[in-house]
């Protein structure tokens, strides 16, 4: 039998077991070339994990978030975020470190690029390259990321959502009763001095930040603004009065969401740990779940202050780069009663699960921040289910129409009753809508350009001598 004859006829065995079923008598009695074609004819075979090379990185941006884009020699690729509003530059920088590595090797990339991310959005870039490298690993072998990492602890992921803040209370409440009415079970309010910095006599050295740039604005990059002072420098107080009108909002959630609802608050705006500590106090008798940021998380002996003063959780870790660039000291100092890494941020997804690893043996859960692309909201989905001591993954664009149409492969709409589905696809399970992409993406970047000038490292990288 020549070689055609003998590939035609393995087709036509094949074509009459899938239509008539195959028995183990016919199996057994096969010739063995068929049964090996048999055996194997859904195996993912478009892919040799072993000679998988990494052959270019290129980015877009949509929704403020760089989105990468690893490609490889054998047409797969994989996708990541670079935390949102951070420089897309922080990944592409990484380029040249990774070109020619194979990519499902993602420890040992992780090392080789890690020394290059650091706390806030300088953390995003290892973070996305971290994700795209499991997304591509996945697909290689053909298993989800939760898998890679150890396996899942739950079939669905529960999810908090941010609201929108309003100076009218009872806006505030209808907008919470609303994230209700669409099946979300765990919520968060931003609420914070911003709210009462118009009302007299709420707070002191107010009028000092007022009249200099930028104001009170929490969000601006002027140096030495309000929004650049950290919190123990501004010497801002809340008065009694203040802290009365601010429990106001706090009481109409409360009163319009009931209890059964975890309940968060973020945003409260920068002043010491002694206003915090009188804020937490005051806020006992409505049962918060948490409160996020009240000083920056570097001050691991205030924030240890401060939880040890009140019954109210504490909550911060948004910010910090790997568990022991921050998140170890805040653990082994029980500083807080929950951590909140950013999968996008924090070192990636197994990174994201090391976090919760360690705190779990302290007793401490783990909540994850994100307000990135939907690519990296499915990377969290995947630290989420692979972690013990999850509680809730933040979804932070509930009222943006177009979110989950940026991604296909995923049930529509992703968030269902309040909770995603892990997703079983290979890697992420999700691939880009690049003509939704393309539609709202930033035109200045464009959509994942040629960028050969991050082909070569310029530096001498080792740490040691």
């Amino acid at each position: 039998m020549n070689k055609n004859s003998s590939s035609n006829g393995r087709r036509s065995f094949l074509k009459k077991m899938g239509l008539g079923g195959l028995s183990l008598a016919g199996f057994t009695l096969a010739p063995m070339q068929d049964q090996v074609a048999y055996a194997t004819q859904n195996v993912q075979q478009n892919s040799s994990p072993s000679d998988l090379k990494i052959t270019d990185l290129r980015v877009t941006r949509v929704l403020r978030t760089p989105i990468i884009r690893i490609y490889t020699n054998q047409g797969i690729v994989g996708h990541g975020d670079v935390r949102d509003i951070g420089d897309y530059r922080y990944a592409l920088m990484l380029k040249s470190r990774i070109l020619g590595q194979n990519p499902c090797n993602v420890e040992k990339l992780f090392k080789i690029i890690s020394q290059f991310g650091h706390h806030g959005r300088q953390g995003g870039g290892v973070s996305g390259v971290e994700t795209a490298l499991w997304d591509l690993a996945g697909k290689a072998y053909g298993v989800p990321v939760y898998q890679m990492l150890g396996g899942k602890y739950r079939d669905k992921v529960r999810i908090y959502c941010d609201t929108t803040m309003s100076k009218d209370p009872q806006e505030y409440a209808r907008r919470m009763q609303e994230r209700v009415d669409a099946g979300y079970t765990s919520l968060k309010m931003d609420i914070g001095i911003s709210l009462v910095e118009d009302v007299e006599g709420a707070l002191v050295n107010a009028e000092f930040w007022k009249n200099r740039p930028g104001g009170m604005s929490g969000w601006n990059s002027i140096p030495g603004s309000y929004s650049n002072t950290e919190h123990p420098f501004t010497r801002v107080q809340v008065t009694e009065k203040g802290i009365d009108k601010l429990m106001e909002y706090v009481d109409v959630m409360r009163s319009q969401i009931g209890y059964e609802i975890p309940m968060g608050t973020d945003h409260w705006g920068h002043f010491g740990v002694n206003e915090a500590i009188k804020l937490a106090r005051a806020a006992e008798p409505y049962n918060l779940a948490y409160m996020e940021d009240l000083i920056p998380w570097t001050y691991t002996n205030q924030w240890k202050r401060i939880t040890d003063s009140t019954t109210t959780p504490t909550q911060t870790g948004e910010d910090i780069f790997m568990l022991k660039g921050g998140f170890k000291e805040l653990i082994d100092n029980q500083a807080i009663n929950v951590i909140h890494p950013d999968p996008v941020g924090c070192g990636g997804l197994l990174e994201t699960k090391k976090i919760g690893d360690y705190a779990q043996k302290q007793g401490i859960p783990m909540q994850l921040h994100h307000a990135s692309s939907p690519v990296s909201f499915l990377g969290a989905v995947h630290a989420a289910a692979a972690t013990e001591n999850f509680l809730w993954l933040e979804h932070h664009f509930v009222d943006t129409p177009w979110y989950d149409d940026l991604v296909t492969g995923v049930k529509k709409p992703i968030v269902q009753d309040g909770y995603v589905p892990v997703p079983e696809k290979p890697g992420l399970g999700v691939e880009l809508n690049e003509e939704v992409v393309k539609k709202h993406m930033d035109q200045e970047i464009g959509f994942f350009e040629p960028t050969p000038e991050w082909d070569e490292s310029q530096s001498w990288d080792r740490l040691w001598s």
